[in-house]
């Protein structure tokens, strides 16, 4: 075979080559968190009868495509389970064989067992919390989050009120009386009411009377039950003067009807500055806000993945609780990677040694929930380079024709 038809053939191949990238990079346009790949053609050298330089003839070949880690656009979902890397690295997957594996796309999938999934079945990677509270410093391991059941209730240890008692009520009418409600949790969530009644006994001294329903409680007498009393007074400027900062108000509750737990409350009349929440001003006796710790029993209403990729469950009592943290490998060279198929990639011998952690730390980017990272394919680049292969190989069908027409004008000559 001629040198000619060598490299026509070569050319050939080569550019089919190249149209079959093209076609896999058009065929992924919408796969969430694909890297186009792209095509470096290369010379190949073959010698005619000898070594001189005049005789060394140039074909043409792909020796492999390669993928170009560029950032897609990251696209709002509002799915719950989606997530983004903006910026270098990859999620830390691994397949039902044990494989680790790394991955751009953030499309999510959550089993009924609670496994966070990718499309194609790996189980996503990182750290599962305890208690609200997630330990990245711990191996990694595969996401497992509550999928049904009740958040434990928690007991009301403090309570605070933010109000203000009217300096002018003169003292006995029906305006130098003010209450305040504020409703508490005991161990086994249930609520109850206690009500903080103040009276004005001088100018800036009012006396307190924290009441809680007698039905609440073992043998509870009358309509209300008194748990704490005292006085508060206020300087000339309308601040509050005693209890002084540092001295909370104990409000102890025992012998729960229900059978809970019994409550040493603490009634904080500072905030966490030091500054009074209750103050008397020339202005009508009102409640501002109010605030307590306790929580309810809640019922689990949704998982989500949040910022930076921390997944975060939700319950009914208004709760938010951490339950897992997404990990990010970063790898300095993830050409030298290796496509495992369903949009995955494992690491060679070539690879530099993934350096996995938190979001947003180190070289790691930054993840996005609720959101998916776009396919770094340009269709106008895809379908220019279409055109150029596909010239590039008439060019060389050209060649092998015209050196067919070539050998059998030669042949022709001999046998005339």
């Amino acid at each position: 075979m001629s040198t000619a038809f060598s490299n026509a053939l070569s050319g050939l191949q080569a550019n089919s080559e190249a149209i079959n990238v093209v076609s896999g990079n058009l065929a992924n346009e919408n796969t969430f968190g694909y890297k186009a790949n792209t095509v470096s053609f290369e010379e190949l050298v073959s010698s005619i009868g000898g070594a001189s330089d005049a005789n060394l003839t140039g074909a043409s070949v792909v020796p492999s495509s390669t993928q170009t880690f560029s950032q897609g656009s990251i696209t709002t979902t509002g799915k719950p389970y989606d997530a983004a890397i903006q910026g270098s690295g990859f999620f830390v997957v691994q397949s039902p064989q044990g494989q680790q594996a790394f991955t751009r796309a953030g499309n999510f999938t959550l089993s009924k067992t609670g496994q966070l999934l990718t499309q194609s079945g790996e189980n996503v990677e990182g750290w599962n919390g305890v208690n609200g509270v997630v330990n990245t410093n711990a191996p990694l391991t595969n996401i497992v989050v509550p999928v049904a059941g009740l958040q434990a209730p928690t007991t009301t240890t403090e309570f605070s009120l933010n109000l203000n008692l009217n300096s002018v009520a003169a003292v006995g009418t029906a305006g130098a009386t003010f209450s305040s409600p504020i409703q508490v949790v005991d161990s086994q969530g249930q609520q109850h009411t206690l009500t903080v009644t103040y009276t004005e006994t001088a100018a800036g001294s009012w006396n307190y009377n924290v009441t809680i329903p007698s039905a609440d409680l073992t043998g509870g007498v009358g309509a209300s039950t008194s748990v704490a009393t005292g006085s508060l007074t206020f300087d000339a400027n309308g601040n509050l003067l005693t209890p002084a900062a540092g001295a909370p108000i104990a409000v102890p509750i025992t012998g729960l009807a229900d059978g809970a737990a019994d409550m040493p409350l603490t009634w904080n009349l500072y905030d966490a500055n030091g500054n009074p929440q209750i103050t008397q001003y020339d202005s009508a006796s009102t409640n501002l806000a109010s605030s307590q710790n306790g929580t309810q029993a809640g019922q689990l209403t949704g998982i989500s993945i949040g910022a930076n990729g921390q997944l975060t469950a939700a319950y009914s009592n208004g709760d938010n609780v951490a339950v897992a943290q997404l990990a990010v490998g970063s790898i300095l060279n993830p050409q030298s990677m290796q496509d495992l198929g369903s949009n995955t990639f494992g690491v060679t011998s070539l690879s530099a040694i993934p350096a996995i952690g938190v979001p947003g730390t180190g070289s790691r980017g930054t993840v996005t929930g609720g959101a998916l990272e776009s396919s770094t394919v340009d269709i106008a680049t895809e379908f220019t380079n279409l055109l150029i292969y596909e010239r590039g190989y008439q060019a060389n069908s050209k060649v092998i024709t015209t050196e067919d027409q070539v050998v059998q004008s030669t042949l022709s000559l001999i046998t005339g």
